[in-house]
């Protein structure tokens, strides 16, 4: 079955200008997103994960066109969208939806409920009747959990879970084949963000869509993922399915991430061993000769500094950057 969204080699860079900005000076290359490659299939979720500056929002934006590619392709259900006309892209933008980290934020705050959630339709779908728009409202606020009735109130009427119930109404009410969710549960109470997860999981259950889902927090991602992406200054540390990542993690860098996620228990809390990376990440001006994450590598050996790994296929599903790793495991 071909996937909904294959990614080739992404890159993306940024032209930044010197101090000054003296025309004859050339500018120097931010590069955010380097090589990346991944799929997602129908009713599959791919979590990214990554520290901040690591390049998810970059990458995501890169898949939804607001950011133009440096080199690689993004295939649409097996077709380069780079090839797509005018109509064909248009159609594209019907079938992807975004939503948001800052719930009130993504609303216009002009705007009622009803009229945010209906706006998507207006633009994709003109010839609908004014009645047939608010029947079509009415269905998705039940679907997320909202009253209909609610639908003339304004965005600092409602919380901050229920105007993220609004974005995600918005993101769905032309039923896309793929969402792409970026740290939607970021700003929300660890209550309520319980709620949008499985909020999310059953409608994506209902609705067959894809899902990309960013979040910083990998007790959020292993609920709603299958498959994890951990990221690492805009490369790829390690692409596996989320249960086999979770229980078999391979790089360092995926290590650290697991371990610094609390445990409720806080005997095995107290009693796990501790994984502290030193450090920042580096600057995306100055990309390292060799891997990217040597400089912060508890594990890191002298080749580190001039080799550049690339994910290598550790077994079925499951590619790591680090040949060192995937060597001591006994799989070559």
């Amino acid at each position: 079955m071909t996937p909904v969204l294959t990614v080739e080699k992404l890159s993306v860079e940024f032209d930044v200008a010197t101090d000054g900005n003296w025309p004859w000076i050339p500018k120097r290359k931010l590069t955010a997103v380097r090589d990346v490659s991944f799929e997602v299939g129908s009713q599959e979720t791919l979590g990214l994960v990554g520290e901040s500056g690591s390049g998810k929002t970059t990458l995501i934006r890169a898949i939804a066109g607001t950011v133009p590619l440096s080199s690689g392709r993004i295939l649409w259900e097996g077709e380069d969208l780079t090839h797509f006309d005018r109509r064909s892209r248009r159609q594209v933008r019907k079938d992807m939806a975004m939503i948001f980290q800052d719930p009130l934020a993504a609303l216009n705050p002009r705007m009622t409920a009803g009229q945010i959630i209906a706006e998507p339709i207006r633009t994709h779908m003109p010839e609908l009747s004014k009645a047939q728009i608010v029947t079509k409202v009415g269905e998705i606020m039940e679907k997320v959990g909202l009253l209909p009735n609610l639908a003339n109130r304004y965005p600092h009427e409602f919380s901050g879970g229920q105007c993220q119930r609004i974005g995600i109404a918005r993101a769905l009410i032309l039923n896309p084949k793929l969402v792409i969710c970026d740290e939607p549960v970021a700003a929300l109470d660890v209550s309520v963000r319980a709620q949008v997860v499985n909020l999310l999981k059953e409608l994506q259950r209902e609705l067959g869509m894809a899902m990309i889902f960013i979040a910083h927090d990998l007790s959020v991602i292993k609920h709603i993922s299958t498959q994890i992406m951990v990221i690492y200054l805009g490369k790829v540390m390690e692409l596996a399915p989320a249960k086999e990542l979770l229980s078999h993690p391979i790089h360092p860098y995926t290590r650290a991430l697991i371990a610094s996620v609390p445990i409720p228990d806080p005997i095995e809390e107290r009693a796990r061993p501790r994984v502290i990376l030193s450090g920042d990440l580096p600057s995306p001006l100055e990309i390292p000769k060799g891997c990217v994450f040597e400089s912060r590598c508890p594990e890191a050996r002298k080749e580190c500094a001039s080799i550049q790994p690339k994910p290598e296929l550790y077994r079925t599903g499951h590619q790591v950057a680090c040949p060192f790793q995937i060597t001591e495991t006994g799989i070559s």
